[in-house]
This record gives C-alpha cells, structure tokens and sequence, in this order.
C-alpha cells in the first residue's frame, strides 16, 4: 500500500487553498461539496491546506511555509511534494468511493472510477441510510457483534436479501429485518496456494480471503498473501488447520 487511505471530515472546518484558476476552482468545488470552509491563507484552526501555482519554486515555497505552520499539504499537479493526494471520487452519499494510485496517474483513477460508477445503483446512498436506521434493531435482533455481521454480510453477498447492486435493495431493509434470518454455523475452508504471488489467488481464494474471520497459516506464508485478507480477520501461525473452528468461516491457508 502506497498511501494510507483516510476520509477527512471537513463540515465547519477551515481549509487553506492557495492559488486561482481552474485547478484551484476544481479543489474548491471538493471542498465546498464536503462542507468545508475556504480561506487564501493560513489561518488558525486549519488543519489541511491545497496549493495550487503554475510556478514549482512558489509552489514549494508556499507548500513549506504551511507545512511549517502544521498543515498537511496537497501541491497540485506535483505528488512529490504532497503530505496527501486527492482520489478519484465515487459518490454516492454516505457512500463514497475513494480511487487513488499515488499520484501516478490521475487519468486512470479517473478511468477506473467511471468503471465502478456504471456498476454501482443510484440509490447505493440510499441503502446505507437504511442500514444505519437500523442499527438498533439489528443490535437487539442478533446480541453479538460477530452474528450481527455475518447476518449482514449474507444479506449485502451477491444475490443476497440487499445485493448493494440492486437499485430496490434499500427499500427491503425492513422485510429483511422482519423475517428470520439463519446464522450460518462455523465452517472451515481450505485455500490452496500455488504461489507467493498474492496476484495468482484464484477468485474464490480472493472471495474467501475477503470474508473470512479467522485465517489459519504456516509462519512462512508470505505477509503479501495475508494482506488480502480482511483487516479486523483475526491471525492465527499453525501447523494444521484447527481440530475445532471457532464461531464464522475459518481458512487453513495450504501450500
């Protein structure tokens, strides 16, 4: 991972945009779009700033001076003096999409971000609204957090009771809730490695990999491999896969 990815709340909050013209009008459009308020300077309070200068030498000059004041920098146009970079944006409210590649090539996040924004409904937004809604219910509906997640889960996999691609999904909450929903007991998978090249993952490996909540590997399995599994799945070094898995889909990484 090149960059480590984080969503900014910028409702109220100050940001400081140097320069003028369209590059600047475009910073200034995300930041109105997200709430946030605009000044040409450093000002106390703010916490971010965009620079946006034909000239390198103004540029890095302005950058630094704001940096030196605390400020994250954003230096449009020259990634090598930006703290962070802006993505490509799929939006679809409270749902946004973040695509970025480093700085590398703005055209493909552009380009890959037109490929997600066919797949994904309008009402995307509207079906989180609904599941935050229903927050509470599922609390009380399933006690534990790792049944309340697998439930969720069932229900947003492909076909599933709220598929995200479906554009009527968010209208179904409700009846989903409404009606019983099985909990699938513990089951244990085997993902058979033929490389240390977390490329060559099959998709069903790199499904897995993605829903799992327990992962099971020998110490040599690469950190490349495990990095495709989900963040909050928990680790576990063995020599075998284990006699009794625990609650969820447990993997026994082989190789």
């Amino acid at each position: 991972m090149e960059q480590f990815p984080l969503f900014l709340n910028l409702r109220g909050r100050t940001v400081v945009l140097v320069g003028e013209g369209e590059a600047a009008d475009a910073k200034a459009r995300l930041i109105v779009r997200a709430g946030g308020r605009i000044v040409p300077a450093w000002e106390a309070g703010a916490t971010i700033a965009f620079v946006a200068l034909d000239d390198a030498d103004e540029a890095r000059a302005a950058a630094d001076a704001l940096r030196a004041r605390g400020l994250l920098v954003n230096v449009v146009d020259r990634p090598a003096l930006c703290d962070f970079t802006t993505p490509a944006i799929v939006d679809r409210a409270p749902v946004t999409i973040a695509i970025g590649t480093g700085g590398a090539s703005a055209g493909l996040a552009k380009a890959v971000r037109q490929r997600i924004e066919a797949l994904l409904p309008a009402r995307l937004g509207a079906l989180a609204s609904a599941l935050h809604a229903a927050r509470a219910a599922m609390t009380v509906r399933w006690p534990a957090a790792a049944d309340r997640r697998r439930a969720i889960d069932a229900a947003l996999a492909p076909g599933g009771a709220l598929d995200p691609l479906d554009g009527d999904a968010a209208g179904r909450v409700d009846a989903w809730m409404a009606r019983a929903v099985e909990i699938r007991p513990s089951r244990l998978e085997t993902v058979r490695l033929t490389s240390t090249d977390p490329d060559d993952l099959t998709l069903r490996a790199a499904r897995l990999l993605g829903e799992a909540d327990h992962v099971f590997h020998r110490a040599d399995v690469p950190a490349a491999i495990l990095a495709r599994a989900r963040a909050d799945a928990v680790r576990h070094v063995a020599e075998a896969p284990p006699a009794d898995p625990p609650a969820g889909l447990s993997l026994w990484l082989s190789h």
